[in-house]
């Protein structure tokens, strides 16, 4: 084993001035192998990077919600295809566009109610701003999770779905309404249940929906690549240090390298890590087994095809063909399962190889005009290309 050569493509990045800083870990066959520091936290303060960073780590909080979810179904509180709206009544009236891009008021009836399966499976008709186009994503751009719970969900409730329930997968905020759906069901917030439920069993003392000020020094400043090609600074505050009135639970997580090493084991290892077990071998199966139509897989997702040689479970991606997936997006055996987070974090677990490796950055994108940057400009494309090079090279230093 030899993983020296793995960290070049990341200080390649930092020392051309596209990226602040990275920490990466690698776990292999029940040990971490490799823990690299690199670059700055913060610049200006000339902070460096440690093990200990904290990241907000964006999407990779949805498959936290779900398994949060799913220790709720074991008990019996719910089933995945029950309506949400016995919990949600606001969504019970939605409307559904007859178009893609269509005029929001040009819409049909639901054919069916939205089930939890289609929350967690992106399925259910809701999306992003950017997962969409037309008069549709504009009217998703407004929405702030900087009011309340209720607020936000009543003008969510407001918009129609871009399709009917469970015909397709569009990335979506799917999972906040399930974090609400779930805290509703639990009768407490959801930052309380996920600490109940997730983070004070597997001592992940550095993760939630806040920071303490302690914590807070320990935080990894926001940047963002401009025009220009240089970075900036200026693109996030400061986290809270309370709980917002609104946890998000597709995206409102901060965590670090060791947190969330630990849930991804708790997943590898069938719901249980260190001993303690968290969720039931069936659940961590659901979770993990590819759910999408052969019809949806026809389907690009966010504008490109990525469904080669890969499936979806519960808010994570499945590896269901491994040579096809591995031309595409690196290396990961059968059943290889993981997903990233807007911000540039990334992750994922391979149980045909006993491999968890994580990467971690804190890079602001600009997601209306992400994939036009990437193909037109060398700076993105480098800064771009860092991870998945990390990755290829991790694997051959482990000689997989």
């Amino acid at each position: 084993m030899n993983l020296d050569n793995n960290r070049a493509s990341i200080s390649e990045a930092i020392d051309g001035g596209l990226l602040a800083g990275a920490v990466t870990l690698v776990w292999h066959a029940g040990q971490v192998v490799q823990v690299n520091e690199l670059g700055h936290r913060d610049i200006a303060a000339g902070l460096p990077m440690q093990r200990d960073t904290i990241f907000r780590i964006a999407s990779m909080s949805k498959p936290v919600t779900v398994a949060a979810a799913m220790t709720l179904a074991e008990e019996g509180l719910f089933a995945l295809d029950d309506p949400v709206a016995r919990w949600v009544p606001e969504v019970a009236a939605l409307r559904v566009l007859i178009e893609p891009g269509s005029a929001l008021d040009d819409t049909t009836a639901l054919r069916r109610p939205i089930t939890f399966d289609d929350l967690m499976t992106h399925r259910a008709g809701l999306a992003y701003p950017f997962s969409i186009t037309g008069p549709l994503a504009k009217a998703y751009g407004r929405l702030s999770f900087r009011q309340n719970e209720q607020r936000w969900l009543n003008e969510l409730a407001q918009l129609p779905l871009a399709h009917q329930p469970g015909a397709r997968i569009t990335y979506s905020h799917g999972t906040d309404v399930l974090g609400i759906a779930i805290s509703r069901i639990a009768g407490k917030p959801l930052h309380e249940l996920l600490s109940e439920r997730i983070f004070d069993p597997l001592g992940m003392s550095d993760t939630g929906f806040a920071l303490s000020l302690a914590q807070r020094r320990r935080m990894a400043t926001m940047y963002g690549l401009g025009a220009d090609e240089t970075l900036r600074d200026d693109v996030m505050g400061p986290p809270a240090l309370t709980p917002p009135e609104f946890c998000a639970g597709g995206a409102g997580l901060m965590s670090t390298a060791d947190d969330y090493l630990t849930f991804a084991r708790m997943l590898l290892g069938d719901g249980t890590v260190d001993g303690v077990r968290i969720l039931s071998p069936e659940s961590v199966r659901v979770m993990r087994t590819d759910r999408l139509t052969a019809d949806q897989k026809e389907q690009n997702f966010l504008g490109v095809p990525f469904w080669i040689g890969r499936g979806f479970g519960l808010s994570m991606s499945v590896v269901t063909d491994p040579a096809q997936s591995e031309r595409f997006f690196g290396p990961g055996g059968l059943g290889t399962f993981g997903w990233p987070g807007a911000f540039g974090t990334w992750w994922q677990a391979d149980p045909a190889n006993d491999v968890i490796v994580l990467y971690l950055i804190q890079n602001y994108p600009d997601l209306t005009a992400d994939v036009a940057q990437v193909a037109g400009n060398t700076s993105m494309a480098k800064l771009r290309m860092a991870q998945p090079k990390f990755v290829r090279r991790t694997y051959q230093g482990l000689g997989l």
